[in-house]
């Protein structure tokens, strides 16, 4: 079972590696062509999809506490 799981890992490093490698080629195609206005737009709509990924996803849904259940930061009394 591991070993398909590992295989699993690879492609998906694999196809990591070839979008950066594809995005980076983009980048350096837009600079050298001197499209620097599609570069600015292009940049803009990655950071924009990237915040509506993080507003949407829920980040602390592992940890479903209240305020009132969560320790003291000390357990020190400070005199």
């Amino acid at each position: 079972m591991s070993q398909r799981i590992g295989s699993k890992v690879k492609k998906r490093r694999g196809f990591t590696y070839l979008w950066i490698f594809g995005l980076a080629l983009l980048v350096f195609l837009l600079i050298y062509f001197e499209q620097t206005a599609l570069l600015y737009i292009f940049s803009t709509l990655g950071v924009t999809v990237l915040l509506v990924i993080v507003a949407i996803s829920d980040l602390g849904q592992s940890e479903r506490t209240s305020p009132d259940d969560q320790a003291p930061i000390s357990s020190k009394s400070v005199r």
